[in-house]
C-alpha cells in the first residue's frame, strides 16, 4: 500500500513539473508575438509617411485655399463649397483672400506665409500668375500639387499646377450674349440698324487681366459678334479695348468693350457711365459682379432702367449673383443673368487638392453655369447657385 501511495505521489510531481514548463514556455512566446506585433506597427507607420502621414499621426490634412479676395459675395459661397467639402473629407482647410482683387502683393504674402508651412497640397486662384511664379517653382521643387480654381493660374510654366476647378467662362458668357439674341427688342434693333444711325450693345468688364473676366469678355464678343453678323453681315464692328478690336468702317453694330480702370466701385461706375452715355446704346451686358455693382451705382441702385426711368427699355444682362443683382432681376431691370456654380468651385478645389495631396491624378473639373431670370430665380435648384 505504502508502495502504491508513493508511486501515486511520484506520478503527481511529474505532471506538476511538464504542466510548469508548458504555462513558463507560452509566457515567454507572447512578448515575442508582441515584438513582432511592434515591428509591423513601425513598418506601417513608414509606408504611410508616403500618402497618409497626417491621418496616421491623428492630425487631419492641412490644405490652404488661397482666393482672390473677399470683397464679394461670390467668395463667401467658394468658401460654404470649401468648408463642406473639408468636412466630408476630414481635412483642414484654411481659406483666405487679400482684403480686394487689386491686392497683389498682399496674396502674394499670404501664398509665401502658407507655403513655409510645408502643407500637401494647395488651391490658388492667383490675381497674377507672373506674380506667383516664383512660388509655384519652389512648389514644383518641393512636389507640393497646386489645384487652381475661380481663374486658376493660368500660363503657369512650372508644372506645379496640376489641375483646375472653374467654370468654362467663354461658354458661360456665350449664354447672355444668346439671350441677348431671343430677346424682341435686341433683335429689332439689330435688323433695323444702319450706318447713319448704329447701335451699340456694350460690355462692361472690371478688367482685362485675370482669366475668368477676360474669359468672359472674349465669350460673350465672340458669340454676340456671331449673331449680329447674321442681322448685319460685314458690319459689325468690335471697338472699346485693343484685345478684342475688329475694327469696321461704317459699322451697323457696334460691340463696345469697356473696361474700368480699376476693379473698384467707383471705377466701374465711370465705365457704365461711358456706356450708358452712348448714342444706340441698346443693350449691356455686365461680365461679374463688381460689373454689375458698378453699373446699378450708375443707374440710381437700378430704379432709372424701371417705367418711366432715365434708361428705360435698355436690354441688360448679368453674370454671377449677390443681393442687387437678384433685385435687379427680380424687378425685370435686367432680364436675367448668368451663374457659375460657386459652392461647387469651392468643394472641388479641395477634393482635387485632397486627390493630388494622397498622389492620385487628376484632371480638370467644369463647374458648370446656368442662365437665371425671373421666373426661376426662386426655384429650389437655383438657390445654392443665386448667392447673396
Amino acid at each position: 500500500m505504502k508502495k502504491l501511495t508513493a508511486l501515486l505521489l511520484a506520478l503527481v510531481m511529474t505532471f506538476g513539473m511538464v504542466a510548469c514548463g508548458s504555462k513558463t514556455n507560452d509566457t515567454t512566446t507572447t512578448p515575442s508575438t508582441g515584438d513582432t506585433s511592434s515591428t509591423d506597427t513601425t513598418d506601417t507607420g513608414d509606408t504611410g509617411d508616403t500618402s497618409t502621414e497626417d491621418t496616421g499621426s491623428g492630425e487631419k490634412l492641412y490644405i490652404p485655399v488661397m482666393a482672390k479676395g473677399f470683397q464679394h459675395a461670390y467668395w463667401q459661397a467658394v468658401k460654404q463649397g470649401a468648408d463642406q467639402a473639408a468636412e466630408e473629407l476630414s481635412v483642414e482647410i484654411y481659406f483666405a483672400g487679400p482684403a480686394s482683387e487689386t491686392n497683389i502683393d498682399e496674396q502674394v504674402n499670404m501664398v509665401k506665409t502658407e507655403l513655409a508651412k510645408n502643407p500637401k497640397a494647395m488651391a490658388l486662384a492667383a490675381l497674377s500668375t507672373d506674380s506667383v511664379t516664383e512660388i509655384l517653382a519652389e512648389c514644383a521643387e518641393k512636389n507640393i500639387p497646386v489645384i487652381g480654381f475661380d481663374s486658376g493660374v493660368p500660363g503657369d510654366t512650372t508644372g506645379a499646377v496640376k489641375a483646375t476647378a472653374a467654370t468654362d467662362n467663354e461658354a458661360a458668357a456665350a449664354i447672355a450674349a444668346e439671350k441677348f439674341g431671343e430677346n424682341e427688342t435686341v433683335v429689332a434693333a439689330m435688323q433695323n440698324a444702319t450706318s447713319d444711325a448704329p447701335i451699340v450693345i456694350g460690355c462692361l468688364s472690371q478688367d482685362a487681366v485675370s482669366a475668368s473676366v477676360t474669359g468672359r469678355t472674349t465669350g460673350f464678343v465672340n458669340k454676340m459678334a456671331e449673331i449680329a453678323e447674321t442681322y448685319q453681315p460685314g458690319k459689325v464692328s468690335i471697338e472699346g479695348h485693343t484685345t478684342w478690336e475688329k475694327k469696321v468702317e461704317n459699322p451697323a453694330i457696334i460691340i463696345r468693350v469697356e473696361v474700368s480702370a480699376t476693379t473698384e466701385a467707383t471705377s466701374l461706375q465711370t465705365s457704365a457711365s461711358a456706356l450708358l452715355g452712348m448714342e444706340g446704346i441698346t443693350a449691356i451686358f455686365c461680365s461679374n459682379e463688381g460689373a454689375v455693382t458698378g453699373f446699378l451705382a450708375a443707374t440710381s441702385d437700378g430704379s432709372d432702367l424701371g417705367e418711366g426711368g432715365k434708361y428705360e427699355g435698355l436690354v441688360v444682362a448679368g453674370f454671377d449673383a449677390g443681393s442687387a443683382q437678384k433685385n435687379a432681376v427680380r424687378n425685370g431691370w435686367f432680364i436675367g443673368s448668368v451663374t457659375q456654380d460657386p459652392v461647387q468651385i469651392g468643394y472641388q478645389a479641395v477634393a482635387l487638392a485632397v486627390a493630388a495631396a494622397n498622389g492620385e491624378e487628376v484632371a480638370d473639373v467644369d463647374t458648370g453655369a446656368k442662365w437665371y431670370d425671373a421666373t426661376n430665380i426662386d426655384d429650389p435648384d437655383m438657390a445654392t447657385l443665386v448667392y447673396d
